[in-house]
């Protein structure tokens, strides 16, 4: 089944979100609007606005309510998604050139400050004082994880804390807030909103791990970039650290640097893949889904706990 199918019934809703998105990035600045509309456009499975509307409907669901949420949420990630591309100095995402390639780094730089100050414009309509908390704690945590990325990029000698650590923060705390935030607008018991963050943060897990084994077992078309990127561009994740417990493989890895020729990356690859390392990051992937779906069954039934069961399974275990 296709993902957006799992959510069928929410498309009304999703398309008022869309256009919302591209209402709220209006601007009387040409090229902030833009670059703003070019990342836009490039795409994504808007996940975080899912889990917002899916966990709106255990509340008092209002789509005029939810809407805000849901475009803060998915303004944020885009933001942070500019400024990923500058710090990576990447010319491609999902296929298309970045805000960086398309104009420079200084107007990717604004483009994301733009949007994350759109996010919380947007927030100010949600009166309920948690929500802010939350939201507030969850980009400082994303941004000290930036900062970490950089501090660890070709640190071979980091270890799974470091990296479990880090994927917490760049990608499982923004869904988990997604998940916690449609629940609070939605005016949710604290004990569910609770048990939904926790749900969103153990997805979020395995959408990362899931995300950093396709790195490696994916092409380059289905990537929009070159296979291995991660690790040529020094980010050190589960398969990795996987493989580098077997000592030679590590001696080939640690010799990984940016200009690093691509037949050279792509023998390393091989090692990786031969290593039984991605077999290990599915199995670490999948104690983090199981997590998930078992605080999910504490949840009361309805429509949208079906579907976040669903949704969960299949970008915790998607596969090309």
């Amino acid at each position: 089944m296709k993902l957006k199918m799992m959510y069928s019934f929410l498309n009304s809703d999703i398309n008022i979100i869309e256009k919302a998105l591209e209402e709220t990035i209006e601007t009387e600045s040409l090229l902030l609007r833009q670059a703003s509309m070019h990342t836009l456009k490039a795409g994504g499975k808007r996940i975080r606005p899912v889990f917002v509307l899916l966990a709106g409907k255990f509340g008092h669901y209002d789509i005029n309510v939810m809407k805000d949420v849901a475009v803060a949420l998915e303004l944020i990630h885009m933001g942070s998604l500019v400024h990923d591309d500058v710090i990576d100095d990447a010319d491609l995402r999902r296929g298309e050139p970045t805000v960086k390639a398309k104009w420079d780094s200084q107007t990717a730089m604004y483009t994301g400050d733009f949007v994350f100050a759109l996010a919380l414009k947007l927030m100010a309509n949600i009166e309920k004082p948690a929500a802010h908390k939350i939201l507030a704690n969850t980009m400082v945590e994303v941004t000290v994880g930036e900062i970490q990325q950089i501090k660890d990029k070709y640190r071979f000698n980091q270890n799974f804390r470091d990296y479990l650590r880090r994927i917490k923060r760049k990608t499982a705390l923004l869904i988990a807030a997604s998940c916690q935030l449609g629940a609070i607008a939605a005016g949710v018991e604290e004990a569910v909103h609770k048990k939904l963050y926790f749900f969103g943060y153990f997805v979020g897990m395995s959408f990362q791990i899931t995300d950093d084994i396709l790195d490696f077992t994916a092409t380059e078309k289905e990537l929009g970039k070159p296979a291995g990127s991660d690790l040529l561009q020094g980010n050190i994740t589960a398969p990795v650290l996987f493989a580098m417990e077997n000592e030679e493989i590590r001696k080939e890895i640690e010799k990984v640097h940016e200009h690093m020729a691509p037949l050279e990356i792509s023998n390393i690859i091989t090692l990786i893949k031969q290593s039984g390392a991605i077999e290990k990051s599915v199995a670490l992937s999948d104690q983090y889904l199981d997590k998930a779906l078992a605080i999910l069954e504490e949840i009361p039934a309805n429509k949208a706990k079906k579907a976040l069961r669903d949704i969960a399974r299949f970008i915790g275990r998607r596969k090309f």
